[in-house]
């Protein structure tokens, strides 16, 4: 394929378009005049001032279409998804709450068998929530809390101009049937290789190795960057033969997945072979896939060609960054 055809897939892909409304409800509620919270938007998680500590505050909720065709799936990625925003904050998760709405009882039951599993997996409780047993649809979304020592939290609007970019990504993983975009790397493995994996964040995040990270969520790896650069208000290229891709997996396909386990990093050159070790004693590969700049652009080369996927000048993929403000 090629790169223009890369970049048309990346621009036009839901996973990215769908965020563009993020930033008017951000712009509606607004946290000035409230000084314990250190961040917000832009963030994957809000970071709430707490003695020596942040309290960090995620949620998420599970797309329409994932509930109706999964439901199990549904209800374990609702847990994964908030697991993985507190730990790409460099924090340690800790409980969640629910809102189930439920229409049909077969639905709700395999949403919970979903929930449970993933509770089990992560070792992270939940510990309340509400129920709307009467709808007309059925949703699931979870929040969730988390704490990081305030000198240790990584943010997604802190990279710096030369900081390398790496991508940390567990390839030992498949597509789940009619799950096009959602590569499951947890539930085929041990309890303990997951959670080693959400831990490692906290390790690198304590060690200081990066200056900005962020979760691989769903407008996919190299989308998910776009969003660290627009909060940061930076630029960037990233060599896409660079980045780790199993074998026989579409390329397309892998750039628009959602990871199951797969995290961004902007660190200081030479903390990148340091990350790449840590996170490959956890069964996941690294690479150094670019370079973060002050253009504005992200940039992405193939085989000698260079192309302009974002113009953060003029394009928006949520339109927050805590640095406008």
């Amino acid at each position: 394929m090629t790169l223009e055809a890369i970049i048309e897939s990346i621009r036009t892909f839901p996973g990215v378009t769908r965020k563009k409304a993020v930033h008017e409800i951000v712009d509606s509620l607004s946290t000035k005049g409230f000084p314990r919270v250190a961040a917000s938007e832009g963030e994957d998680a809000a970071a709430v001032e707490y003695g020596g500590d942040y309290i960090l505050f995620a949620a998420d909720g599970i797309m329409e279409s994932l509930v109706d065709s999964d439901p199990f799936y549904a209800g374990y990625f609702a847990v994964l998804v908030n697991v993985n925003d507190i730990a790409a904050m460099g924090g340690r998760p800790m409980a969640m709450v629910d809102v189930l709405s439920l229409s049909k009882s077969k639905v709700c039951n395999q949403i919970l068998r979903g929930m449970a599993a993933a509770v089990k997996k992560f070792n992270v409780p939940i510990v309340g929530g509400h129920t709307h047993p009467d709808c007309k649809y059925n949703a699931i979304d979870i929040s969730i809390i988390g704490t990081v020592p305030k000198g240790d939290v990584l943010l997604s609007s802190t990279a710096r101009d030369d900081d390398d970019i790496i991508f940390v990504m567990d390839l030992d993983g498949f597509f789940p049937n009619g799950l096009k975009y959602a590569w499951d790397t947890t539930t085929k493995k041990t309890d303990t290789i997951v959670q080693a994996q959400i831990e490692m964040m906290s390790i690198i995040a304590s060690k200081h190795l990066a200056h900005s990270a962020k979760d691989m969520s769903n407008p996919g790896c190299i989308g998910t960057l776009g969003m660290m650069l627009e909060s940061s208000m930076k630029g960037g290229v990233v060599d896409i033969n660079k980045i780790p891709i199993p074998e026989n997996v579409d390329l397309v396909q892998w750039l628009l997945a959602y990871q199951g386990c797969g995290f961004i990093f902007a660190c200081p050159p030479e903390n990148s072979a340091d990350i790449i070790a840590l996170f490959k004693t956890v069964g996941c590969a690294g690479a150094v896939v670019g370079k973060i700049d002050d253009t504005m652009k992200l940039r992405l080369t193939l085989n000698g060609e260079t192309g302009t996927l974002f113009d953060f000048e003029k394009d928006i993929i949520t339109g927050c960054s805590p640095k406008k403000r």
